[in-house]
């Protein structure tokens, strides 16, 4: 096995990558590989919804677990607060063990843990093979839902890259579960031709490891950039590298929302929108669904999909991870589909166009600028945002251990 570093981590050679589009080929993977799963399968989500996608992973994971699998189940508190109880206690009594992340009583209804929250969606099976990308447990990743679908991605990987994975995900496990965790060996042989890496946003050691790795390549780029992300407003040195990249040549494609699921978000990405024009960047706004993608390609060679967003809360609060990945069918097949959405399905922004309000724009944009540049340190001011891990039990199982809240142990605390 080859490791390759970088300044943000190491990139494993000898990976296989399966580009998943949207729920009915993230899903159907998803649940199959969890059906005939072996020893273990580990879950981080942002969302778990209580349709029939969300019943569907409950089923799975019960017949994992009543087949002796070990699974486990890390959701984020604020994305997952309204399961019900039976729901939740129905795959606990099977065995499957469900933790929260950062739990907090609703305030008059609503809820108040709202930053810092875990934004990651991972599976790993067996520790030989994992699932990342942007995609959650929703019916609203299916395309038959209609105008409510979201269009996403995901990736199935194999190989040494797994381990990097693996590691990863255990680092999420509350204290109340590493006490009595065996870990499985990650399978490391050698599944493919691809290099990859994986890159984490926590907020100790790793705070900016997922940009850093869009701006290395973005300023070795030769013939193109495309970004299809879906709430795009990131920090002035990543668009000034879109500008400069531009200026040199590169074929710079942003594929942004049209059909927003939250319009505020558009209005603030349509801010970019002069100044990039004006440097030769194309942008597309996507209008068949919801774009809800995390997905970029440079050049010929590297991709990336996980779970940030461009914007301030994925870049400098969340908790994240992304794939990089180096394989040229991989971002052929990915340019393609791109391509295809941007002319099928998008409609191109012009100045033109954007001319009306130009007067009120400006200023925005210089206003927006500077308070989401320093909304992190806003954010880091509530004292709302610690993180922590609550098992969740049934009083059938361990009376009363449902009140439990344990706070992180200094050692994982490193890793968040």
């Amino acid at each position: 096995m080859k490791a390759f570093h970088d300044q943000c981590g190491i990139w494993q050679d000898g990976n296989s990558v399966e580009l998943l589009i949207n729920g009915e080929d993230f899903f159907t993977s998803v649940f199959e590989h969890i059906r005939t799963a072996r020893r273990e399968v580990l879950i981080e989500t942002f969302i778990i919804f209580e349709d029939r996608i969300g019943e569907g992973l409950q089923q799975a994971v019960i017949e994992a677990a009543s087949r002796g699998v070990r699974v486990v189940i890390t959701v984020d508190d604020y994305g997952t607060s309204d399961l019900s109880t039976a729901f939740v206690e129905e795959m606990v009594s099977a065995g499957v063990q469900i933790q929260l992340f950062d739990p907090r009583p609703k305030f008059m209804g609503m809820r108040t843990n709202l930053f810092r929250r875990l934004h990651r969606k991972v599976v790993v099976i067996d520790a030989e093979l994992a699932f990342m990308g942007g995609i959650n447990y929703s019916v609203d990743h299916m395309s038959d839902t209609g105008v409510t679908a979201k269009q996403d991605y995901a990736v199935l990987v194999r190989g040494p890259i797994v381990a990097d994975i693996y590691r990863s995900t255990l680092g999420m496990l509350g204290p109340a579960l590493r006490g009595s965790f065996a870990p499985l060996k990650a399978v490391t042989r050698q599944a493919g031709s691809a290099r990859m890496l994986l890159a984490e946003r926590d907020n100790r050691q790793h705070t900016t490891d997922i940009e850093e790795q869009y701006l290395l390549a973005m300023r070795g780029a030769t013939q193109r950039i495309t970004i299809a992300n879906a709430y795009f407003f990131p920090s002035y040195r990543f668009l000034r590298e879109l500008r400069n990249a531009a200026r040199r040549g590169v074929k710079v494609t942003l594929i942004l929302q049209g059909q927003p699921d939250m319009p505020f978000v558009r209005m603030c990405s349509r801010l970019t929108y002069t100044w990039l024009l004006r440097e030769g960047v194309v942008i597309h706004e996507y209008k068949q669904r919801a774009l809800h993608g995390k997905v970029a390609l440079i050049d010929h060679e590297w991709s990336t999909v996980g779970s940030s967003n461009l914007d301030p809360l994925s870049l400098a609060l969340n908790l994240e991870a992304n794939l990089f990945i180096r394989d040229h069918a991989l971002n052929q097949h990915l340019h393609e589909h791109l391509k295809e959405l941007a002319a099928a399905h998008s409609k191109q922004a012009s100045l033109k166009g954007l001319a009306k309000g130009q007067w009120w724009r400006a200023p925005m944009i210089f206003l927006s600028f500077h308070f989401l540049r320093h909304f992190p340190a806003i954010a880091g001011l509530f004292p709302v945002h610690g993180p922590r891990l609550k098992p969740v039990r049934t009083p059938d199982v361990i009376p009363q251990a449902s009140e439990l809240k344990r706070e992180l142990s200094p050692d994982q605390e490193k890793s968040l």
